[in-house]
């Protein structure tokens, strides 16, 4: 595999921006738009990432999210290559290497660092949830000490809300899952604090492991840009 990708005309030109509120030592973060009007069927092999069956968005924000995980691999390790894909799904990354991709909505973004400065880590982006949309999903995605402020909040605090919880649960997930190889909801865990900084902090409900157990509790952080959330959970070593 070579150090530089043939890079598609779907996605924009890779960035190195770092848009969350504190960075974390050793990782990189790697992003890209991408626009599934103008995927080429041919750009997977001239990119050397494996094919799927799927539609034109699914293919293309899959190829984006390799594109930026080969890029933050390269300048982590020095080895760039594009990780294959688990039994379960999730990316399969080099030995010693933790990391994780994100999609959504014409944005893409991979975060990756060395397992002997970050145990896990969970990334992830969403478009701003609608009020409507998040009344509805409210009861499935916040807990009920969650649900306790929720009903005073105007429309644009209850949109924000939900979407801040999904994400930096989805986050949570995508961060301790390779730890505990046990699978957990969004009932399973509660953001008991954030603030206008961006900062986070979840607390676990259910037991996953020996160490991580009811009550552990972990940071995290978010940022809001255009229509998006982005939000990631760090595990140091």
């Amino acid at each position: 595999m070579t150090s530089t990708l043939y890079h598609p005309a779907c996605c924009s030109p890779l960035s190195d921006h770092w848009p969350l509120p504190l960075a974390l030592p050793g990782a990189q973060l790697i992003s890209t738009r991408f626009d599934p009007a103008l995927l080429d069927p041919d750009d997977f092999t001239r990119c050397g990432v494996p094919g799927m069956s799927a539609v034109s968005k699914r293919q293309t924000e899959f190829l984006a999210g390799r594109l930026c995980a080969h890029e933050a691999l390269r300048r982590v390790t020095g080895a760039p290559c594009i990780p294959a894909v688990n039994e379960d799904r999730s990316p399969c990354w080099p030995a010693g290497v933790v990391g994780s991709i994100t999609h959504g909505a014409g944005w893409a973004a991979t975060v990756v660092a060395r397992r002997e400065q970050w145990r896990g880590i969970g990334l992830d982006v969403e478009k701003q949830i609608a009020v409507a949309r998040a009344d509805r999903l409210v009861a499935e995605i916040l807990t009920p000490l969650e649900l306790g402020d929720y009903a005073a909040l105007n429309e644009a605090q209850r949109g924000l809300r939900v979407t801040l919880t999904f994400s930096i649960k989805e986050s949570l997930f995508k961060a301790l899952y390779p730890l505990v190889n046990k699978r957990f909801y969004f009932q399973d865990a509660e953001l008991i604090h954030h603030d206008s900084s961006g900062y986070a902090r979840l607390r676990l409900l259910t037991d996953l492991s020996e160490e991580w157990n009811t009550g552990a509790e972990l940071d995290g952080q978010f940022v809001q840009f255009e229509d998006y959330l982005l939000s990631l959970v760090g595990i140091t070593a």
